[in-house]
């Protein structure tokens, strides 16, 4: 268990991926200007109720990512733009509100590989769904994703994965929550087929409406 000061967002954080935020706060200028002193990480975790930003502290979701700040670009004001990768979940034990900011005791929740081979074929049905997902979207909404860049490992693909997906905030943390990797991948590759499913049927009526205008 260890001390780690917290940022509610309206977003959720997995292992090994990026985020960039604007910080301007006085309560998170100090915050992650102590960070960035110690050269210690913070915690996202999303918010359960409550606001983002100008409000009373918001109430967080009890599993988060930690969050090692790589760059700070500083500005006016003590205002600041940081970029950081999120390393670890940890699972809130005790929050502490007795600071400008959240801080709470936390221990660490990793996710659990149960038998390497069982996570190696969960990950073998979830990248093909995962490609495809990613060359529907291109067609819907024109974001450009290179599927040779996806990871085969198990961990690597089901943090990857659940980043790409374009859900509620509350499904991702749903994801965040599930102690498992092979439990994870498998529930992710439900969800990428529904998706998939989604933006094929949004392509359909592109299609459809383009030629509907076309005519007129």
């Amino acid at each position: 268990m260890y001390e780690l000061p917290l940022f509610p967002l309206n977003t959720v954080l997995f292992p090994g991926m990026p985020l960039t935020l604007h910080i301007f706060e006085d309560r998170y200028k100090r915050m992650i200007g102590e960070c960035i002193e110690t050269e210690s990480p913070f915690g996202v975790v999303l918010i359960k109720e409550g606001l983002e930003a100008l409000g009373p502290l918001a109430d967080p979701h009890p599993v988060g990512c930690t969050a090692h700040i790589m760059q700070v670009e500083r500005l006016s004001g003590g205002r600041m733009n940081i970029g950081a990768i999120g390393r670890e979940r940890f699972r809130i034990v005790e929050l502490d509100r007795s600071q400008a900011y959240l801080a709470a005791k936390v221990e660490p929740f990793p996710l659990v590989i149960e038998t390497p081979a069982n996570g190696a074929v969960a990950a073998r049905r979830l990248l093909p769904w995962v490609i495809r997902y990613m060359d529907e979207l291109s067609q819907v909404e024109g974001v450009d994703l290179d599927p040779q860049e996806l990871p085969d490992e198990p961990l690597s693909l089901a943090y990857l994965a659940a980043t790409l997906l374009q859900v509620p905030a509350e499904q991702k943390q749903s994801l965040l929550d599930i102690q498992a990797v092979t439990t994870m991948l498998t529930d992710m590759r439900a969800l990428y087929r529904r998706e998939v499913a989604f933006l094929k049927a949004m392509f359909a009526q592109n299609l459809q409406d383009e030629g509907t205008f076309s005519l007129n």
